[in-house]
């Protein structure tokens, strides 16, 4: 039976046009063990018997999307999302994604290494498809800097992000931002921030509900894009003080953006990360007659109502102002999302897009003709391998990496709709949507687990990757700096004239 087994894990995949974030050349894959063993014009591996063909003639061969964002079986807000750890993989790998970087999530005052082991005890059985955890800080003591030394050096954990939204949840103030940044760069990790102004979000949501404003619409009243400007703007000046890197998650609007692609021009070692969501739809849903389909779209930060945002984040994602994709699929059914039927706080916020995340983006980016074959590699899976050092094992076709790979077909098209999805949850916010770029095989650890709309997949199949300290995409930067760019105080002669004899006591 073993020898069954490997015989299955040898694959070529034939006649494609191999794509990676810097080019494109047509040449076979041949896959052994689940990593890539060749790469180039008319491979004839040895011994053909067992050998597995996939023809991908006229179709591109790209890598595994990663998807840097997802929240499966998440409690929160009063519920838990719908999609756990099976499903939530299950679909990912319907779309295109191999590998998702979900996030451990401790309550106030709770151990930051026991949340990383619950979340990773729901995981590991479950999982179809390689994963990694983020870590969440919120709250900071002595305790708490201990743990993240810890799971950076004995877990493979290398971010943790910081809330500077939901008030006596999650939320962090200045001081603790700054402690947990420069933990971060000591540690040799990337922090990342859910960036809006909680205490401006709970005076906002106390003014519309005493307006008498209690349906989805007031979500985003109560809290405007200027809000995640501002806490956008203070979190990368923060993290420009202790010269600690920055990784700003779920980067919903306009003004948010602009805030980025400034700070990289200036030089600051910041990256944004939109959403399938805020790259796909627009927050004009909220104002639906309907409640229901209003409630679908609430996620924190909202979607936007201005709707030029999706378009104006695709072209700063193509040219590089933004860096990265994840969806941040938290997904809640209807039902759910009615516990907030008669106030908007109350709705568990998110939505979905582990699915939908590489079609909508290949349809808004590529087809729309913002971006090329190889940029979409790059904001799908190959920047997020180097920001969370996973390259090039991830993110990248080439000898040595591992097999995690796409047949993708950039003409087919398919239509998105919850009655077709594979995540869990009622609801498509990107219903009736036609996409082009359609995945037709997808393959996790060297096997086919999906291929022409049928699966083969088995829970607890993925593994846990482990992500070293000190991605060197994002450190080569943050080290030199260290070394070349610190103060220097000025040489001058000590001070020899009069002191004043007495010094004012307030009375």
């Amino acid at each position: 039976m073993a020898h069954q087994n490997l015989a299955q894990q040898r694959l070529l995949i034939k006649g494609g046009k191999v794509v990676n974030d810097d080019r494109s050349v047509v040449a076979d894959v041949y896959v052994e063990d689940g990593v890539v063993r060749q790469v180039g014009p008319n491979l004839n591996p040895e011994p053909p018997t067992g050998l597995v063909v996939l023809d991908a003639t006229n179709k591109l061969v790209i890598p595994g999307g990663i998807d840097t964002h997802t929240h499966m079986q998440f409690p929160f807000m009063g519920s838990r999302s719908k999609d756990d750890f099976y499903t939530g993989t299950k679909a990912a790998i319907a779309g295109g994604t191999t590998m998702i970087i979900d996030f451990a999530i401790p309550q106030k005052g709770c151990s930051l290494t026991e949340a990383f082991d619950t979340w990773k005890s729901w995981a590991d059985p479950k999982v179809c498809c390689d994963y990694a955890l983020h870590v969440a800080v919120t709250w900071w003591s002595n305790k708490v800097k201990e743990e993240m030394k810890s799971l950076v050096q004995n877990k493979g954990v290398n971010s943790f992000k910081m809330f500077m939204a939901y008030k006596d949840v999650y939320m962090v103030n200045d001081e603790e931002l700054y402690a947990a940044f420069s933990c971060c760069k000591e540690l040799g990790a990337v922090a990342q921030v859910h960036a809006e102004n909680g205490e401006l979000i709970a005076q906002g949501a106390k003014k519309m509900l005493a307006m008498g404003i209690t349906g989805p619409e007031g979500h985003e009243l109560c809290r405007p894009e200027e809000v995640e400007a501002e806490a956008t703007q203070r979190a990368i000046t923060i993290a420009n003080a202790v010269n600690c890197p920055l990784f700003v998650v779920h980067v919903m609007s306009k003004s948010a953006a602009r805030v980025i692609s400034n700070a990289r021009r200036e030089g600051k070692v910041v990256y944004g990360e939109p959403i399938a969501a805020s790259l796909g739809t627009d927050g004009t849903n909220y104002w639906n007659k309907d409640w229901a389909h209003a409630a679908a779209y609430v996620m924190g930060p909202p979607l936007r109502p201005d709707p030029s945002t999706p378009g104006f984040l695709m072209n700063l994602l193509a040219n590089d102002d933004l860096s990265v994709t994840g969806t941040d699929n938290c997904t809640f059914d209807i039902c759910q999302k009615a516990l907030g039927k008669d106030d908007f706080t109350k709705i568990p916020n998110g939505v979905n897009g582990v699915e939908d995340r590489m079609s909508v983006i290949w349809e808004k980016g590529v087809y729309s003709g913002k971006m090329d074959e190889n940029r979409f590699v790059a904001v799908t899976s190959t920047n997020a391998a180097k920001i969370f050092n996973l390259y090039p094992k991830k993110g990248r076709i080439a000898v040595g990496s591992d097999a995690d790979i796409v047949i993708w077909d950039p003409k087919a098209t398919r239509t998105i709709s919850a009655k077709t999805h594979h995540q869990a949850n009622n609801f498509n916010i990107f219903e009736g949507m036609v996409c082009h770029g359609v995945p037709v095989a997808t393959i996790s650890r060297g096997k086919v687990v999906y291929e022409g709309g049928a699966f083969n997949v088995t829970a607890g199949e993925g593994k846990y990757v482990s992500r070293p300290p000190f991605p060197p995409y994002v450190y080569k930067r943050v080290r030199q700096r260290e070394q070349v760019c610190q103060p220097v105080p000025v040489k001058r002669a000590p001070y020899t004239g009069l002191v004043s004899a007495t010094s004012i006591t307030p009375k």
